[in-house]
């Protein structure tokens, strides 16, 4: 299997999902990601015990999902950063190391001599790479962020669901979403400054925020609204179709499920449509017999539509659509999803065998390389690797027992 960083040392004081996810993806790839945690009370993600109302964990179970997704396949360390009996073992860490990747706020890297010029006086071809919630300049600099605030509310996301009737905003629709998204964000931008290293030997400083990677997400509509020089306008959406495509959007079927239709082109779609659904009489409907047509009178349109498809339960709507070539798609809940018959055959659901040696499964990350699936291992333990990493640098038996001794690391 082809991996691309491999031979490349990240190490990550980070914590949560936004930038641990990039270290994930790194780890993916090849990378050697040593993950740095709290000397006591670890990465505080791992104190989580309900998200979004569900809860973080099975009873009984080792295998934690909300861990092992940012975390797979990295080595976990335990140091007390603030103590200065642990300053020689950060430093011969940034030695080693090729990225720094980090996501705490501006003062708390002063405070613990995390800094960029900190760092780079310790490694001056290290790549520095900071995730934050809106940006390193600005009013806003020293404030922290959460996807749901950062990306999904101030990103636009929110936003682009409501409408004048919405009684309230709509949440995002699965924990560390705009997280999850930053991070490949943030993987990309470390393959690029590693290249760039490569062909420069400079190194690069490396920002990514959540304000940004939202702001990029919706930047359709942002773009739109910059052209207009002011908010777009604000209009209830149909119940069904778009205002001049029936064959556009969600329609519910018998069984309470819905099919999301994007044939975008209705005057080539609609008469197929038409004849699998056993109505051929609207092909010749004079409401409808014209691309013109179907477009003047596509509220009409998509009611009729949305009667025909809600007579009829999901299944028998899969094995109709599946005939004809327009796009449209199942709305797939979580478990349906990690069943994908297009992800399982892509290798887009990885194995990885826990603490307790049980076989689970969780979401790969979406690049692949020579047509070849990921190979992952699970996340680590709080402070599983600690003797192993400091070995590596150089630490003997004895330091490392002092260094336990003094609570510079666990």
């Amino acid at each position: 299997m082809t991996r691309p960083m491999q031979g490349v040392r990240v190490l990550e004081v980070a914590q949560f999902t936004f930038v641990p996810a990039a270290g994930a993806v790194l780890a993916d790839w090849g990378a050697d990601v040593v993950k740095v945690e709290h000397a006591e009370r670890g990465d505080a993600q791992r104190g989580l015990i309900r998200v979004l109302g569900l809860e973080t964990k099975s009873e009984g179970s080792s295998f934690f999902p909300i861990m092992e997704g940012p975390n797979r396949g990295k080595r976990s360390i335990g140091l007390a950063l603030d103590k200065p009996e642990c300053r020689p073992v950060l430093e011969r860490l940034v030695r080693s190391s090729d990225v720094f990747l980090t996501n705490y706020l501006p003062a708390v890297r002063k405070r613990l001599g995390i800094d960029v010029d900190d760092i780079r006086a310790i490694n001056p071809d290290i790549v520095y790479v900071r995730g934050s919630g809106f940006g390193q300049r600005g009013p806003e600099a020293d404030k922290g962020g959460y996807d749901s605030t950062a990306f999904w509310a101030r990103g636009g996301s929110a936003a682009g669901l409501n409408s004048p009737s919405s009684l309230r905003s709509p949440r995002m629709p699965a924990g560390a979403y705009g997280d999850s998204i930053g991070g490949m964000t943030i993987a990309g931008g470390i393959a690029a400054a590693l290249y760039s290293r490569s062909t420069t030997g400079k190194p690069a400083i490396v920002d990514v925020s959540l304000i940004g990677v939202g702001a990029w997400a919706t930047q359709f509509s942002v773009n739109l609204a910059l052209l207009a020089d002011g908010p777009l306008p604000a209009e209830e959406p149909p119940a069904h179709g778009a205002a001049t495509n029936p064959l556009i959007g969600a329609y519910r079927t018998a069984d309470g499920r819905f099919i999301e239709l994007a044939m975008l082109q209705p005057g080539r779609y609609w008469q197929e449509l038409c004849k699998l659904a056993e109505r051929a009489d609207l092909v010749s409907d004079e409401r409808f017999n014209s691309v013109e047509k179907i477009m003047a009178n596509a509220a009409e349109a998509a009611e009729i539509v949305a009667q025909i498809i809600e007579a009829r339960p999901l299944d028998e709507w899969v094995q109709i659509l599946s005939r004809g070539e327009g796009q449209w798609s199942v709305v797939q809940d979580a478990w349906e999803v990690g069943q994908d018959p297009a992800l399982r055959a892509n290798g887009m659901i990885s194995e990885v065998i826990d603490t307790d040696g049980i076989r689970r499964e969780i979401v790969s990350s979406p690049v692949q390389f020579n047509e070849t699936a990921i190979s992952i291992t699970r996340a680590p333990g709080f402070a599983e690797h600690t003797d192993e990493v400091l070995r590596e640098t150089g630490f003997s038996d004895d330091e490392l027992i002092q260094l336990k001794i003094d609570g510079a690391v666990t």
